[in-house]
């Protein structure tokens, strides 16, 4: 198997918790990784080198293959930085894993525009101007990987993060559409679901629950969705504990009208429009 052995893979966030877990694994496998991390806080405040170095440090005495990056995600010319660290150090780039994230949680009525701007900026924003940048070159080379980080509240939603399941969900249709746009480039892109103990979850549940929740979990399955053997595109896995599904949106059999109903008509036949049994994998009517 050729796995990912010396592709070239970038990772956004990966100086801490799940991106440093994943620079790692795939370093121990063979693979040449830039870690890009702005080094701020879990809010976005604050930048630094010391955490993207550190990685680093621990991936070069054992032998393995990586550079540091310490630009943002948040501006299309930070994600073209980021993927010219990758060309500049090894000639090419396979991959992009994007992990980079911030959290401003707040219920919906107390939310500002910077609240929710700022987290669509390195989420949704981040995702597209880190892969925007790889795109070329992996179409080119007819080869590709992306990965990129959603969550369970972007696919079920959750209290006081409207901000980040907004961000979260849109980087799942993006991997949906590039997907079908990579096809014939056999460019694969992928979304997974942490369910990890990281400074990002570290209020989000009990200690007891968030320590069976380690990173080093997720870190294989990503690796995989990097790897030269994968045949899967346009999934979202939910990956923890041991624990990998994939998620899919589905489709009732619904009802089908033969003229133009009223308001009432609607509404008497609700329940069978909502009905969930017989329900199937949902398929892009336009697709």
């Amino acid at each position: 198997m050729a796995g990912v052995q010396d592709r070239v893979i970038v990772i956004t966030g990966a100086g801490n918790g799940l991106g440093r877990e994943y620079a790692l694994t795939l370093a121990a496998s063979g693979a040449k990784v830039v870690v890009n991390d702005l080094g701020g806080s879990r809010d976005g405040t604050g930048a630094g080198s010391a955490a993207a170095d550190a990685v680093v440090q621990e991936i070069t005495p054992a032998g393995g293959a990586a550079v540091a990056n310490y630009d943002s995600v948040a501006t299309a010319d930070g994600g073209k930085a980021i993927v010219q660290t990758a060309l500049d150090a090894f000639g090419r780039i396979d991959g992009v894993i994007a992990n980079a994230g911030i959290l401003h949680d707040k219920a919906f009525h107390k939310m500002s525009f910077e609240d929710w701007d700022s987290v669509l900026q390195v989420h949704l924003y981040g995702a597209f101007n880190t892969i925007h940048a790889a795109w070329p070159h992996l179409r080119e080379q007819q080869h590709g990987r992306i990965v990129v980080a959603t969550s369970t509240s972007g696919i079920f939603g959750n209290f006081g993060q409207s901000n980040y399941g907004a961000a979260k969900s849109g980087m799942i249709g993006l991997i949906n559409t590039l997907a079908i746009e990579g096809r014939k480039a056999n460019v694969f892109a992928n979304a997974v679901a942490p369910m990890a103990a990281t400074r990002m979850t570290q209020d989000a549940a009990p200690p007891e629950v968030l320590a069976a929740l380690g990173p080093e979990h997720v870190a294989p399955v990503v690796g995989h969705l990097c790897s030269d053997e994968l045949t899967e595109s346009g999934s979202v896995l939910v990956v923890g504990g041991g624990r990998v599904y994939r998620v899919a949106q589905f489709q009732t059999k619904g009802v089908t009208f033969a003229e133009v109903p009223s308001i009432e008509e609607v509404g008497r036949r609700w329940n069978e429009i909502s009905d969930v049994d017989g329900a199937v994998l949902g398929i892009n009517p336009v697709g």
